[in-house]
């Protein structure tokens, strides 16, 4: 029996098999698939890209918004806030996105039975879903991740924001700092819930275990700290911070080591900083790597550090999806008093919490889970406990499905309130 049929629209996508693009979305609809649903997904297309296949087990279509396909530069590669940012030019291909995706959603709604519509992201999917979904009603549920509410600022990007989240039957959020956020812009929804994105919680097999073993004993030197960093290398992270935290613990740590594993279009300044300080000898700039190999990297680590500072233009880390990762690795958490972060590491309890820009403080936080490693090793303990019992990839999808299923029941009941029928077989409930 099929719980439902699910159309899941996102900007946020893996474009091929092992793509460097977080693939949290397609984790999400591989756990729905796992509980009942069928969850097809709708997403925009990408240089290479195959414009229909399926990834995971999971049936994926990417609709074209620009020809040739090269000039297709508003997603991906880091995100379109980052691109937006990086090369203004792209805001001009908004509109063409904007179009090309309310069409593509519409299209399927009105060729394809679905039950729900899941939109990732306020802008541009939650507001071209309200769009869309004129030509076929169903419930649309809105999943706000953190970069569409603090970023795209405005007064016209807060009418838009405003329209998609109002238009919604459910809202979801990721964070108390993202619920906050969106309830600044929209007080009054239809239903709003908090639902942290999971993570995978497994214990390491063979392979990881080896590949943790290896890479600490390539990165690590005599007794200093290895410190890892994992995420994006743009300005917004931090990795500057991590870089001045090192430099100034060489002076009780000759042998510390700072490890930096990602990708991002800062990668060139952050190692001309290293360079400055002294400190390209001591630090590893690995780019990308496999996301299988990622927990490897945790486990080899003496501690993670993410330096996450406020942008810009108002981003800030809505939840931090690689904090969980280190936590559930059982390695110890530095990380900064920002946004979501502090929903999942409590200074003193699951991590240490640092302000944004303090090298200083990121320093002492280390020093203090050397000097005193049964305190590390309790933090490490309560922040794995943590993450299997709040932020796991199967209790994110148990939430999701209970939200499905109780929108349903509500269309349903009220198709039978408005019709006077009292037949179980209604529209909505997939055979």
């Amino acid at each position: 029996m099929t719980a439902g049929r699910v159309l899941c629209v996102t900007s946020n996508f893996p474009r091929w098999a092992g793509d460097s693009t977080t693939p949290f979305v397609l984790h999400l609809a591989q756990d729905l698939q796992a509980l009942g649903w069928q969850v097809d997904v709708l997403a925009p297309h990408a240089p290479d890209a195959s414009q229909s296949e399926t990834l995971g087990g999971v049936r994926v279509e990417r609709f074209r918004y620009l020809w040739p396909e090269r000039a297709q530069t508003v997603c991906y590669q880091g995100g379109a806030l980052i691109n937006l940012r990086k090369n203004p030019l792209n805001k001009l291909k908004l509109p063409a996105l904007v179009g090309a995706e309310t069409l593509a959603i519409a299209r399927r709604l009105r060729s394809r039975r679905y039950d729900i519509l899941h939109s990732h992201w306020i802008l541009p999917q939650g507001f071209a879903g309200r769009i869309a979904s004129a030509v076929a009603p169903l419930p649309h549920v809105l999943t706000v991740h953190g970069g569409d509410i603090f970023g795209l600022r405005g007064r016209l990007m807060g009418h838009f924001k405003r329209a998609a989240l109002r238009g919604a039957d459910a809202v979801t959020v990721n964070s108390s700092a993202t619920g906050r956020a969106v309830l600044e812009i929209a007080e009054k929804l239809p239903r709003l819930e908090r639902i942290p994105m999971g993570i995978a919680v497994n214990p390491p097999d063979a392979r990881q275990q080896a590949l943790a073993a290896e890479l600490r004993a390539a990165h690590r030197r005599g007794n200093g700290p290895l410190l890892l960093f994992v995420g994006r290398v743009v300005e917004e992270k931090g990795v500057e911070d991590l870089l001045q935290a090192t430099r100034l613990l060489r002076r009780s740590h000759p042998d510390v080591r700072a490890l930096i594993v990602g990708e991002g279009q800062d990668r060139a300044a952050m190692e001309r900083i290293a360079s400055d300080i002294g400190i390209a000898d001591c630090t590893s700039f690995t780019g990308w790597v496999a996301p299988e190999d990622i927990p490897a990297y945790m486990r080899a680590a003496d501690a993670f550090v993410g330096p996450s500072r406020t942008g810009r233009g108002g981003w800030i880390e809505a939840q931090g999806l690689t904090f969980l990762e280190a936590m559930g690795a059982g390695v110890s958490v530095v990380a900064t008093r920002s946004g979501g972060i502090v929903d999942a590491v409590i200074d003193g309890d699951t991590g240490l919490l640092v302000d944004e820009r303090a090298p200083g403080q990121i320093a002492r936080a280390i020093e203090r889970l050397v000097a005193d490693a049964p305190f590390a090793a309790q933090l490490s303990a309560a922040a794995a406990t943590r993450v299997r019992q709040q932020f796991s990839r199967e209790a994110t999808a148990a939430r999701f499905s209970d939200l499905f299923s109780s929108l349903l029941s509500e269309r349903q009941a009220s198709i039978r309130r408005n019709s006077g029928s009292t037949d179980a077989s209604l529209p909505g409930q997939v055979p």
